[in-house]
């Protein structure tokens, strides 16, 4: 006997199937034996779709937004504001980076850099490291150029800059990293920080309009840049990205644009809040760049995926895994025009589950200890891209050397150039030895587990499928799979 909730059944085996015998007065027993079939069944469903989800597949549509009542506005729903216990004020952020550079003039300067443009002025503080910048000519460091800030709403990257600048002065100390071996890594670095480029569109959300993005005159300065510009989607929406009246109306973007060109750096990240990922090129199509860097740079942002964001961070293409292309932004002009080798899109937060019209919250963490886990993660992941880019550069194919420091320079110039490279990145190997690890042997162990992780991925979404489609069938022959699985995730609410 077999015990189906309270009431018993009797198993017959027959020569070709076990038969469940059940009198009329115990027919429940059928029913819920059924139900409780059908139940495993949804279990087993749900697991299947999921791990089709992480191998990029999609099986069903989503719902309407009438099922998951998205579509109802929220009725005395109670929306954040700025948290000043957390946040800076723009001016007193501003005042503390002036003080922090003003303590540390040995190793860091800060310069204001203004433009106008049609009666509409805007100013971007650029901070700058160069540790012992006496001892080694600019021309032999790695240059770097990191940007926050770029929206008005996304004020924790702003944070995330502020703390950075104080590890790299020494006044904070972050944890897991390797004192001696940061500290070779910085000697060989130029670091250029723009802590907050749309200041006047941050005052904006200070003054109270929480999901102002654009600058002070209403422009999306990550839609001003000429590649590609101008060029609208379906789903363009002014009040988020206008793209302004020409390539580079803006005097935010203009001073962006003579900066990296000046500077020309090896590598660009511009921070962004709203969700969790890592982009590279590009932005405007559905497509990654091909050649070694290319590759290179994937390795390096599925190795952030790992360590800080534990692989749940989206990456990929911008235009390619964030569900909508954008047009005219700096990171793809920073990859096209200024030939950086390394350019790169970070979104380092995001509260999925915050209404679509709490602003603050959608893109800035509100408790206390997230807040402080989102700027301490993403500074160690910042001085990890540090470290880890000396390897990185020493593996450049010598195209990918070209464009980073240009067609025009003479080869006996590239050539003392790559020893210096080369000679680095022996030396920092000595150096990683005796701090944590060596960059180089995580890259082959990395490559070869996510590689095995995917067969074996593979491997059990078919064995699944197969086990979905027997175990459906022995349920029922009259029954849809199908048709069951669409009921069962698409049931009125």
């Amino acid at each position: 006997m077999r015990v189906c909730g309270e009431l018993p059944c009797k198993i017959v085996q027959e020569p070709t199937r076990m038969t469940r015998i059940c009198s009329k007065e115990h027919s429940m027993c059928s029913n819920n034996s059924r139900s409780m079939a059908l139940k495993y069944t949804w279990t087993l469903l749900v697991a299947v779709l999921s791990l089709g989800v992480s191998q990029g597949q999609t099986f069903f549509p989503s719902p309407p937004d009438s099922v998951n009542g998205s579509d109802k506005k929220p009725t005395n729903q109670q929306f954040s504001s700025i948290d000043y216990s957390l946040y800076h004020h723009s001016d007193t952020l501003l005042e503390e980076i002036k003080a922090l550079v003003a303590r540390h003039p040995d190793k860091m300067s800060m310069k204001l850099l203004k433009s106008t443009r049609t009666g509409y002025s805007a100013e971007i503080a650029v901070v700058t490291f160069a540790s012992r910048q006496q001892e080694t000519e600019d021309g032999q460091k790695t240059r770097i150029l990191l940007n926050f800030g770029q929206h008005g709403r996304e004020m924790i990257t702003s944070e995330v800059a502020l703390r950075l600048l104080k590890a790299l002065a020494g006044e904070y100390r972050l944890l897991g990293l390797h004192k001696s071996s940061l500290n070779y890594i910085l000697q060989k670095l130029i670091i250029k920080v723009v802590p907050m480029e749309n200041l006047n569109g941050r005052r904006i959300v200070e003054a109270g309009k929480l999901c102002e993005r654009k600058n002070g005159r209403g422009v999306d300065t990550n839609r001003n840049w000429s590649v590609d510009w101008g060029k609208k989607e379906k789903d363009y929406d002014p009040s988020e990205e206008y793209p302004g009246t020409a390539p580079f109306s803006e005097p935010e973007t203009q001073i962006m644009r003579n900066l990296a060109h000046s500077f020309r750096p090896h590598l660009w990240v511009n921070v962004h809040s709203g969700m969790e990922a890592l982009f590279m090129p590009f932005d405007h199509k559905n497509t990654t760049p091909n050649g070694a860097t290319a590759h290179l740079m994937k390795l390096m942002l599925q190795k952030l995926n790992l360590l800080h964001c534990k692989n749940n961070c989206v990456v990929g293409s911008g235009g390619g895994s964030v569900g909508y292309l954008a047009h005219g932004t700096s990171t793809d002009y920073m990859y096209e025009i200024v030939k950086v080798p390394m350019a790169f899109t970070f979104e380092i937060y995001g509260e999925p589950k915050a209404s679509s019209n709490d602003c603050f919250k959608l893109f800035n963490p509100t408790d206390s200890a997230v807040f402080e886990r989102v700027l301490e993660n993403w500074c160690t992941a910042f001085f990890r891209v540090f470290m880890d880019l000396a390897s990185r550069l020493y593996n450049l194919s010598t195209e990918a050397f070209e464009k980073l420091e240009g067609n025009d320079m003479s080869t006996a110039k590239k050539h003392q150039n790559r020893d210096l490279i080369r000679n680095d990145y022996h030396t920092s190997r000595k150096v990683w030895r005796n701090g944590q690890s060596v960059i180089t042997q995580f890259d082959r162990s990395f490559e070869w587990g996510t590689e095995e992780m995917r067969k074996i991925s593979q491997f059990l979404f078919i064995l699944s499928t197969f086990l979905l489609i027997l175990l459906c069938y022995k349920v029922s022959k009259r029954i849809s799979c199908a048709q069951v699985a669409l009921d069962f995730f698409y049931k009125p609410s």
